[in-house]
């Protein structure tokens, strides 16, 4: 099964970054977030990539096609013009990297890739966001349900800490850094979808979280894969200095996989 990434957007919100690269090639820790997320993936044997570019996507297209160059020691023989790898630090990945427009919405930018997906199921995410996900039980869930789409829902933390406050002194009982909404559940990306999803997008100005999902959910073939584990968006530069944080600490929940 394919494996879609949207790494086309401009990322406005994290610009201290994204000025000068792609949103996905922000890095946590040594390495891009889309280099986690393709992990995340490849870690239950899903190594066959379609990244949908857009925004500085020649970086993207850098990054992996001198992978090898960025992850071993080297031997450069200036004479004959060799270069030859001490080790051989890389990825099962087979990789696309389809420049899908400047301009184009994520729906449009999913359709443009058509003829790569075929007449087969294929996984889509964002290219920004984390997660402990079991991508097995995921799209077990997907078979079993029968709809044309599955949507992973998650809940965000709050974006303020909540205070528990002693009425009748005005003491403060408990603070809560922001605990996750434990009512709401949002989009968190991480779809599995049948081929007839892309019937539902017209073209690239499709916002696929718009008309195809809205039109799926009246049809009843948009169903919600419930995840209460980890998940993490990198929407600023705080959110990338705390992911950060968990991956140098060796705390971070999505990386279940070992690095040889």
């Amino acid at each position: 099964m394919k494996v879609l990434i949207l790494a086309g957007g401009i990322g406005s919100r994290l610009s201290e970054e994204t000025a000068m690269k792609p949103k996905p090639m922000v890095e946590i820790g040594e390495n891009p977030i889309l280099w986690h997320i393709m992990k995340i993936y490849s870690s239950y044997g899903y190594n066959d990539f379609i990244i949908l570019l857009g925004y500085k996507g020649y970086l993207i297209k850098e990054y992996f096609a001198n992978y090898l160059l960025h992850n071993n020691d080297v031997t450069i023989d200036l004479q004959n013009n060799d270069i030859s790898f001490r080790e051989n630090k890389g990825e099962p990945w087979k990789i696309s990297l389809v420049d899908t427009g400047l301009d184009t919405l994520t729906g449009g930018r999913v359709k443009r890739v058509s003829n790569l997906i075929g007449n087969e199921p294929f996984m889509l995410t964002y290219g920004d966001g984390v997660s402990d996900l079991d991508i097995t039980k995921l799209i077990d869930f997907h078979k079993k349900s029968g709809k044309f789409i599955t949507m992973t829902a998650v809940k965000p933390e709050g974006r303020f800490g909540i205070l528990d406050i002693n009425p009748d002194t005005n003491e403060i009982v408990k603070f809560a850094e922001k605990p996750k909404n434990e009512h709401s559940w949002i989009n968190g990306g991480f779809f599995v979808c049948e081929p007839e999803v892309l019937n539902y997008i017209d073209g690239d100005m499709t916002i696929f979280e718009r008309e195809p999902l809205e039109n799926l959910a009246n049809e009843k073939q948009l169903v919600a894969y419930p995840h209460p584990g980890f998940w993490m968006c990198m929407d600023t530069i705080r959110d990338k200095e705390r992911l950060t944080y968990l991956v140098v600490n060796e705390q971070a929940p999505w990386i279940t996989w070992i690095e040889q």
